[in-house]
């Protein structure tokens, strides 16, 4: 009798036991023509009435609509496979998406397969219409916890690549996104939290990975992405522009950034923008923005080596739908090579201040080519303007850094070196307050120009400067606002004039504090 039950209770587990289905068993057409949304559609439902498991994609090519992922799921492309977007566009498609992941847990989407969203089709296309069409995310994920997403390559998005939206527990990890086959293809859009992203391959049309903060009383956060290689046409890694709600502890480690692999859906940037010499290009490699009403805190980048950039470093407080915050973030050992007059900023808007930014171990090796009437440009505020680097025009006042309407910034080892000759000081502070200059190394400006400026600004403090190579003004200080700005521990023997005081600004205010001065 005790092995009569023993047996019904084994075959109770095995009828109730999670079940892996392949979808050709399910009538899935391997030919690239047949709609198989029905079928691949059938063979995860079936799956998941098992209790889950694994579906698996042969190789081959399944042309499919919309298909959605049910708890305890994971979807796996085996080599050679291709999940083949529609292009019956809007007619087989729901949700904005091709795979869907809405509401459910425990779901993975892995292998070594494809999935292609034929995003160059016209039925894809919304320039030139009166009337746009919706167009599908690739993957989208929503409402969903523990998700992962492994091993599989990306192309041709119809819209944006991947989009994690109020989700959490989401693992990326070894994917390859490859995207130029449309506007808005951006790689992976991050409004989620719990994230891991890592040694992953982007190559995108639009932002490669930026982080969007949209949804109500959801804070985007608790997130890491190292280990990447990212590029783009437009910015490689990027916070905002969405930026309603907030970012906090987020890090971001060891990934380089490049100019993509081609860029077929735009004017071209050198032919729109004067002083951009090169093509393709990234628009900000690092492009960190609040115009939104929301909040940026903890933030930390590091080991980041970046060329074919227009802009290395965009820091950006603006009141596009309202002012929020951005303060403490680190950002460290950066390389890169920048191919435009529009020089890495920092700016906040009269009255509210980007806070407690420490940039620190930096080489910059910038284009140049600024003449003398860029050193003397008015910046206009554009405090509502759309947060991209070219918010100013075509170049800034500075050949290494601009910043305005900030304090508690500190900027320490920086190495900021000219491929051409310009005019521009290296780095500019305008009402700035609370901050420090620490053994910064600049190549010198053409045209009998500072070295650095100060413009109404106070409480600077600049230490352990030197330099091998003769300056007729260290820093130029300016403005009758400016106060208490500090040289100490530099080596001035090769200075001509420590500072020159314009517009107002008082030598009272300039102190020398144990330096090496000329005898």
């Amino acid at each position: 009798m005790k092995n009569i039950f023993l047996s019904i209770f084994i075959l109770s587990v095995l009828s109730t036991a999670a079940k892996d289905v392949v979808v050709t068993d399910y009538g899935a057409v391997p030919d690239g023509k047949t709609l198989n949304t029905a079928a691949l559609q059938k063979a995860i439902d079936a799956c998941a009435e098992s209790g889950g498991g694994r579906v698996t994609v042969p190789a081959g090519t399944f042309l499919t609509g919309t298909v959605q992922l049910w708890d305890n799921i994971e979807l796996y492309l085996a080599h050679n496979a291709t999940l083949l977007g529609s292009t019956n566009n809007p007619a087989d498609y729901r949700d904005s998406a091709l795979v869907l992941v809405k509401g459910v847990k425990n779901v993975a989407i892995s292998g070594t397969g494809t999935i292609d969203g034929q995003g160059w089709h016209q039925n894809f296309n919304n320039r030139g219409r009166k009337v746009k069409v919706s167009r599908p995310y690739e993957i989208f994920v929503r409402d969903s916890r523990f998700v992962k997403i492994t091993g599989i390559r990306l192309r041709n998005a119809p819209m944006w690549v991947i989009r994690l939206k109020k989700s959490e527990w989401i693992t990326i990890d070894n994917i390859d996104i490859y995207s130029h086959s449309n506007t808005n293809n951006d790689g992976i859009d991050i409004d989620a939290k719990n994230v891991v992203i890592s040694n992953s391959i982007i190559d995108c049309d639009d932002d490669a990975i930026v982080f969007k903060s949209w949804t109500p009383d959801f804070v985007v956060e608790n997130v890491a992405i190292s280990n990447c290689r990212i590029a783009s046409n437009c910015n490689a890694i990027k916070f905002g522009t969405w930026s309603a709600v907030g970012f906090r502890n987020i890090s971001i480690a060891n990934c380089v950034i490049t100019e993509a692999a081609e860029d077929n859906v735009r004017t071209p940037w050198h032919e729109r923008m004067e002083g951009i010499t090169r093509q393709p290009t990234v628009i900000s490699g690092i492009a960190l923005e609040v115009v939104d009403g929301g909040f940026m805190d903890q933030v930390t980048i590091s080991n980041i080596s970046m060329r074919g950039v227009q802009t290395p470093i965009f820091i950006r407080l603006g009141e596009r739908d309202g002012v929020g915050s951005l303060k403490n973030v680190i950002i460290s050992n950066i390389t890169a090579t920048n191919e435009s007059r529009i020089t890495s900023s920092i700016t906040g808007i009269p009255g509210s201040y980007v806070e407690n930014v420490t940039i620190r171990d930096v080489i910059f090796n910038s284009k140049g080519t600024g003449i003398l009437e860029h050193t003397d440009k008015n910046v206009p505020e554009n405090n509502k303007g759309y947060p991209e680097n070219r918010m100013y025009g075509a170049s800034l006042p500075a050949h290494g850094f601009y910043v305005r309407h900030a304090k508690g910034i500190q900027f320490e080892n920086f190495r900021l070196l000219l491929r051409n000759p310009d005019a521009r000081a290296a780095i500019v502070f305008d009402d700035v307050k609370n901050s420090s200059f620490k053994n910064i190394q600049a190549d010198i400006p053409t045209d009998d120009q500072p070295l650095f400026r100060i413009i109404q600004s106070q409480n600077i403090r600049f230490s352990d400067y030197h330099s091998s190579i003769p300056v007729n003004t260290l820093l130029s200080v300016e403005g009758d606002k400016t106060k208490k700005i500090i040289v100490d521990n530099c080596d001035l023997m090769g200075v001509g004039q420590v500072f020159e005081v314009r517009d107002g600004a008082s030598k009272t205010e300039m102190i020398l504090n144990g330096n090496i001065v000329n005898r």
